[in-house]
């Protein structure tokens, strides 16, 4: 192509490109005449008062601070419990997430949400602009209904393909900040929240890569400081209403939405069946007191949605609630803390803590990913010059096995290990046998510094002998890390069929590719890991 033409095209394309822009604040001009379609007298309601919630009057009364717990394991189990409850919604219905993956899971989800909106139920969905692509997610066509609003936080001004990545550089502080929260709350007494995002990998096992994954449903009083979060980042002005997309206004691609939804029930009516099967088993299992909850206190944290707002610098000396708390925490530990960390990347300061802690009597237990099932080979770079201390302080560091077919046909009952391919997704801890921490917040400098995020901390000796056995079981199926007497790393472990453990002297099931690729992102700087 001649440049001449080539410069032609770039001057017809200006003014595309100039119409393909939407606001980043709602202080902008073009949203003065928008009227939210929900407001606030759509949640004056009491939360005690709604279905959910009178099943569990007798364990949670009205004006305690009790709070009821039950771990969600798998992805299938974390996908049954969101349409159950959304189908036992009477009120409202808040879902805030990084990632929209736009497919099969995804659908089926907010099929959900449309039919509870469609008896009444209020829906707010927030989105994080760069983790959903939410220009093309069908999620945003559902803002056309009445009783359901979308919004979108942290927008990119250019929706052009072409101006959408440079904007970055022009605004690096901002747009390289990201909600990484996760949320699903039911009638503000019920929420879900943990490391799952909305997709197929997060729910669904047989997927190519999928992510092995701890959530949380809570119930009770915890609930009104995730629905006060929830309002903060709703009511700020960087979620910006899909109103103002120019897709998201699409009447053809909402009817072509919901001619798929009538598709997908007429030509797959005995899986539809099983599926309403299950999902009916789930509400009756909530309704008589068969989830295996435990009792207790505890609070929801997240980060001011401002965060994202502040410069570089304020960023990297940033100290909030959840940082605060985690501090407080590990100073009140006594006896020993569990971790299951997908990307586990604790800084000097970190690390210094964590081996006075070691040093004190304070015994470690850590489960991260390995080089083989990290989907961050930067992070696990970075994480290498750590695991060396930790070890040698008497941590007792294990990583993640890749699962892959040679976990295929052991008893397990975590089926999230049969994919082809397991990714540690989990943020949890456990202090003291006591208190249970579990959220989206990972241990590396993004969540820290950049990402916003959000955390639950519940206290209850019961709830924490459950996570802390699920976290004793990961490591059954990890690589456990030692140092030899050269203090080089030595991975041991066994898979199903195995006479003798396997020793490995470097990175297990990695190629020498991969492995090199891992030093190359060494080279990255630690702080934009």
């Amino acid at each position: 192509m001649s440049l001449l033409k080539k410069v032609s095209m770039w001057i017809f394309a200006l003014p595309l490109i100039g119409c393909t822009t939407v606001p980043t604040t709602t202080a902008d001009a073009r949203l003065e005449n928008y009227c939210p379609k929900i407001t606030s007298h759509d949640f004056d309601y009491n939360p005690y008062s709604t279905p959910i919630a009178q099943y569990y009057n007798d364990d949670l009364r009205p004006g305690t601070d009790m709070s009821g717990a039950t771990l969600i394991e798998d992805g299938l189990s974390a996908f049954v419990i969101r349409s159950a409850f959304a189908r036992m919604a009477t009120k409202t219905i808040d879902l805030q997430t990084y990632i929209y993956s736009n497919d099969f899971s995804s659908k089926v989800l907010i099929g959900e949400l449309k039919s509870a909106a469609d008896r009444g139920v209020k829906v707010r969905i927030l989105l994080d602009d760069y983790g959903t692509n939410s220009d093309i997610v069908d999620v945003m066509l559902l803002n056309q209904h009445p009783n359901i609003e979308v919004k979108v936080f942290n927008t990119v001004s250019n929706r052009s393909k072409l101006l959408y990545y440079p904007q970055f550089l022009t605004d690096f502080s901002r747009l390289n900040s990201r909600m990484h929260n996760k949320l699903f709350i039911v009638d503000n007494f019920a929420y879900i929240t943990g490391g799952r995002n909305v997709g197929s990998n997060y729910f669904y096992p047989e997927t190519a890569s999928n992510f092995s994954d701890t959530d949380v449903l809570f119930i009770g009083d915890m609930t009104r400081y995730a629905t006060d979060s929830f309002n903060e980042y709703w009511n700020h002005h960087l979620s910006i209403p899909a109103s103002v997309f120019p897709k998201a206004k699409s009447k053809k691609e909402l009817r072509k939405l919901e001619r798929s939804f009538a598709k997908l029930e007429q030509h797959s009516i005995d899986d539809i069946q099983r599926y309403n099967d299950i999902i009916s088993m789930a509400q009756q299992e909530y309704k008589q007191h068969k989830f295996d909850f435990s009792w207790g206190r505890g609070k929801f944290l997240a980060d001011p949605p401002e965060k994202v707002e502040m410069t570089m610098s304020e960023k990297e000396s940033y100290r909030g609630d959840i940082i605060k708390a985690l501090q407080h925490l590990w100073d009140k530990t006594t006896d020993s803390v569990y971790m299951s960390a997908a990307y586990f990347v604790p800084g000097q300061g970190g690390l210094e803590h964590m081996l006075r802690e070691e040093n004190s009597g304070v015994h470690m237990t850590i489960v991260t990913n390995s080089l083989a099932s990290t989907n961050a080979p930067t992070v696990y770079a970075k994480w290498e010059k750590y695991r060396r201390q930790l070890i040698k302080s008497g941590a007792d560091v294990y990583e993640f096995m890749v699962s892959a077919e040679n976990l295929r046909g052991k008893q397990h009952d975590r089926e999230r290990k049969q994919s082809s391919f397991s990714v540690l997704h989990s943020k949890t801890m456990v202090f003291d046998d006591d208190i249970s921490w579990i959220g989206s917040f990972n241990l590396d400098p993004r969540s820290a510094y950049y990402n916003t995020e959000n955390v639950a901390i519940f206290e209850s000796r019961d709830f924490a002998d459950k996570l802390r056995a699920m976290i004793l079981k990961d490591t059954q199926t990890s690589w456990r890390v030692t140092l030899d007497e050269n203090d080089n790393p030595v991975w041991t472990g066994s898979r199903p069929g195995d006479v003798v453990p396997q020793v490995h002297k470097h990175a297990p099931d990695t190629s020498l590719f991969r492995r090199i690729w891992k030093c190359i992102s060494n080279l990255v700087p630690e702080k934009f890991v």
